[in-house]
């Protein structure tokens, strides 16, 4: 492929990853390279990487660890690929109608909230079931009301955007 045809793919392609997320999304993320990216040489690598877990409090991460971490990606992990990484894996995400979708099989009136203990009893006896802890731990992430209810709506707005609707 020629030079000029070869740095036009490139640019498309970079291109796409940007358009993939709202520009609130993109700066979210440009934050998080940036505190990963802790020697600010504009590339993750194994030493950033490391550093990360440490602050996260992980101290023992093995370099296989790191290794493997860093062969997800196709080359040096600058923010355009970074965002690509995180673009190929939330693109396997069902869009947030598909989802309320599912959830309002068990909400015929269209309330948008659903009983925590239905919903509990739900996901630990059908399909893949959960288990007790991940259930509680789900509920930690996504609290039910006063009224012992889920607000399956705003769980949804969650999985697909990454963040409450009040918080935007």
């Amino acid at each position: 492929m020629a030079p000029k045809k070869a740095k036009k793919k490139a640019a498309e392609a970079s291109s796409n990853v940007f358009s993939m997320f709202e520009q609130a999304q993109i700066q979210e993320f440009k934050e998080a390279f940036t505190i990963m990216d802790q020697n600010r040489d504009g590339f993750i690598d194994k030493n950033d990487l490391r550093d990360t877990f440490c602050a996260l409090g992980r101290l023992n991460v093995g370099n296989d660890e790191l290794d493997e971490m860093l062969k997800m990606a196709p080359g040096p992990i600058n923010f355009t690929i970074f965002l690509s990484m995180f673009g190929e894996k939330l693109k396997g995400t069902d869009p947030e109608e598909t989802i309320i979708n599912a959830f309002k099989i068990f909400d015929p009136e269209g309330q948008g909230v659903l009983k925590g203990e239905d919903i509990k009893y739900y996901i630990m006896s059908q399909a893949d079931k959960f288990t007790e802890a991940e259930v509680e731990d789900m509920f930690t992430n996504f609290p039910l009301d006063v009224a012992g209810n889920l607000d399956y709506k705003n769980l949804c707005y969650v999985i697909t955007h990454g963040e409450d609707k009040e918080t935007e």
